[in-house]
């Protein structure tokens, strides 16, 4: 488990405070239990959301940012990161009550175990492809023959899996691992969420990120099941994150590409 230092938080509780002011009035009886507990703890796993620095080994992304706001709005100063490998594993973090919030992208099947939050920002499921590939959209990957690398139960994985027709999955842990197919020769494509993809296609010189995509997808806020305050606090920081302009802000900070902040939610 990661813990900012406090004059890290600090600094960044300042900000994410002066960018997100107008906390709900019933926000104190919605999340009581994390104030007296004086630290938010989230969830998360390697994605466009969540990474760490590749020189400092710091911990960044979306998901750090939106953690240091809510953490602001309840009037605390400690975020922890429970990092774990898969999704799976932070929705049972969720579920045991390892974790308060866990940052992951929305699925039919997932929201049987956990409830989301409305979606804050989109993006898209595709393909990267090898300089040799004469695939030029989403569709033609999918033939008899073509072998595609997927990691494991992400929600790309889930969602190829229901819509693909002929082509032969590999399965893998990693992205890494997913790359090094690619690399030797024993995939001919990598499906993944399109940022993942742009991030590692300079280590496949030649390679093509697909500017179509398999389907769109919508990223979200999970809570355990049974705790309608919490999910409703960090839904209405998030709605107030997109008002203010405050989200998309932060994705330009952190770099993300292909990613888009959804309309604000109509009250």
């Amino acid at each position: 488990m990661f813990r900012f230092p406090p004059t890290v938080i600090g600094a960044a509780v300042l900000m994410s405070t002066l960018s997100t002011s107008g906390l709900p009035s019933r926000a104190d009886s919605q999340i009581a239990d994390l104030a007296r507990a004086g630290a938010i703890r989230i969830g998360v796993f390697p994605s466009f959301q969540f990474s760490k620095d590749t020189a400092t080994g710091q911990p960044r992304g979306l998901a750090i940012s939106i953690a240091r706001t809510l953490a602001a709005r309840i009037g605390i100063a400690d975020v922890r990161i429970v990092e774990h490998p898969t999704p799976p594993q932070v929705i049972a973090c969720l579920q045991t009550g390892g974790c308060d919030f866990g940052f992951m992208l929305i699925d039919p099947a997932r929201a049987t175990e956990v409830d989301f939050t409305p979606p804050f920002v989109r993006s898209d499921f595709t393909y990267l492809v090898p300089a040799t590939s004469p695939a030029r959209s989403a569709t033609e990957v999918d033939h008899a023959g073509t072998r595609v690398a997927l990691v494991r139960d992400h929600a790309s994985t889930l969602a190829w899996m229901r819509l693909a027709k002929q082509a032969t999955p590999t399965y893998v842990d990693t992205y890494e691992v997913a790359v090094e197919l690619m690399r030797s020769g024993k995939a001919d494509a990598f499906a993944s969420i399109r940022e993942i993809l742009l991030d590692y296609a300079p280590q496949l010189p030649g390679s093509r990120v697909l500017v179509d995509s398999y389907q769109s997808n919508l990223a979200g806020v999970a809570v355990a099941k049974g705790n309608p305050g919490r999910l409703a606090f960090v839904s209405e920081t998030l709605e107030d994150m997109k008002r203010s302009g405050a989200l998309q802000q932060i994705i330009r900070e952190v770099g993300l590409r292909g990613v888009e902040v959804t309309p604000p939610k109509e009250w």
